[in-house]
């Protein structure tokens, strides 16, 4: 990757802006996670965000048991030339006498070890006498096939931790544990409305100047997949007073509240003022692209973000400082972006001055290895070029040429936005 120096113009504009980095800082300083705790079933925390560290009340697995199916014996009796099988052990039905001397016990997977063993020999690898004796093949060791008791988990261990995310895997975990409730965050509401008098609602007539709105669509779509309450209220035409209205409203039936447009120095931006008069404003223009103007603040207990108008700005913005902001707000700890480096596939030529997150298509070459493409459309209007992106190529304030083939850091989104 090549840096160059920025002219004086890039500089000056650059230096009244806020970084992506301060902006990301600035915003998430004074937020703290939701005190809205609730307890409910295993069976229903799926992705849900714990509230509680949680210990494990048992061993696991909770006795010594067989890794395979095989014969369960002492292994000092590895160099007996046979041995008598006595019975059988099943998972679930022990096998309760006492394994002796120049005797072993056909077990199955997960069957308690029988008492007097240490070792189960793979049912492969030994040759029966009607069932009655087997003969060892090969050369074995103490202890093998074993699963001994607490060793996956002991009792007392941390199994998870305040702010984790219940997946499937956890909740294999905890149902291991024979957990059956457990406290979570509950989900924070979020209310969302779109700004602009060109907008309308999808089956409605278009006339000339007027854009179907994209906007509630793919914010619908994001905050759903962050796990929250949305809740849609549609369309508002730039009126301050109905703005000022609806946001009002919003702040009394949702914990945060995301607008799209209106937060730029229009005329008829109406959102930035509106916020300013009923709230706070924490900052509003960042050295980015897309999605240099973005508000934030607080009307009554509500947080506020108000996102720029075209469409992929929305969605950048969202995902790079929206979703961050929620998942504090949701007490959730485990959740850090991926970021990597892949070479580019083509040069990028640029005018340099603020951090840009162009969409980049990572796939793998004829050689298998990851690389990225930056795709045609790089507008902030350009929906089709971000519906076939699947990352963010991150290119740094001051750099304004990337050579083809040089590595860049990416950011996968796909799935996420």
């Amino acid at each position: 990757m090549t840096e160059t120096t920025t002219t004086m113009n890039c500089e000056t504009i650059a230096n009244k802006l806020l970084t992506v980095e301060q902006a990301l800082a600035k915003m998430l300083s004074p937020l703290n996670p939701s005190t809205k705790i609730a307890s409910i079933p295993l069976s229903q925390a799926l992705n849900r965000i714990i509230a509680q560290s949680i210990q494990s009340p048992l061993a696991i697995p909770p006795y010594t048991n067989s890794a395979m199916d095989g014969y369960a014996l002492a292994a000092k009796d590895l160099s007996q030339e046979r041995l008598t099988v006595i019975g059988t052990a099943f998972a679930g039905k022990p096998f309760q006498a006492r394994v002796e001397s120049g005797q072993c016990v056909r077990i199955m997977t997960g069957a308690v070890l029988p008492k007097g063993t240490d070792t189960v020999i793979m049912q492969e690898q030994v040759q029966c006498f009607d069932n009655q004796q087997i003969k060892i093949q090969g050369q074995h060791q103490a202890g093998e096939n074993i699963r001994a008791i607490g060793e996956d988990v002991q009792p007392n261990d941390t199994v998870m931790t305040k702010g984790q995310t219940l997946l499937p895997a956890q909740q294999a975990l905890l149902a291991s544990l024979g957990v059956t409730k457990i406290k979570v965050y509950q989900p924070l509401k979020v209310a969302f409305f779109s700004t602009g008098d060109e907008l309308k609602e999808l089956g409605q007539t278009l006339a000339y100047g007027q854009l179907y709105d994209s906007n509630r669509y793919s914010l619908s779509g994001m905050l759903n997949r962050a796990g929250v309450k949305a809740i849609d209220l549609g369309i508002i035409p730039d009126q301050a007073d109905k703005i000022e209205q609806l946001l009002l409203k919003a702040s009394q039936q949702a914990d945060v509240i995301v607008t799209s447009g209106g937060v730029s120095v229009g005329e008829a931006d109406y959102v930035k003022q509106s916020l300013e008069k009923l709230g706070e404003v924490h900052f509003w223009k960042m050295a980015m692209k897309p999605g240099k103007p973005l508000a934030f603040g607080k009307i009554k207990h509500a947080w506020f973000f108000g996102l720029p108008g075209n469409p992929v700005s929305v969605m950048a913005t969202f995902y790079l400082f929206v979703q961050p902001a929620l998942f504090k707000l949701m007490g959730k700890t485990d959740d850090l972006p991926i970021r990597f480096q892949v070479p580019c596939l083509n040069d990028i030529k640029r005018e340099a001055g603020r951090m840009e997150f162009q969409r980049g298509q990572l796939h793998y070459n004829n050689d298998g290895k990851l690389v990225v493409t930056p795709l045609a459309g790089q507008g902030s209007h350009c929906v089709q070029a971000m519906s076939h992106a699947n990352c963010f190529i991150i290119i740094p304030q001051h750099c304004a040429y990337i050579e083809k083939n040089s590595l860049v850091e990416v950011q996968p989104f796909a799935g996420l936005v």
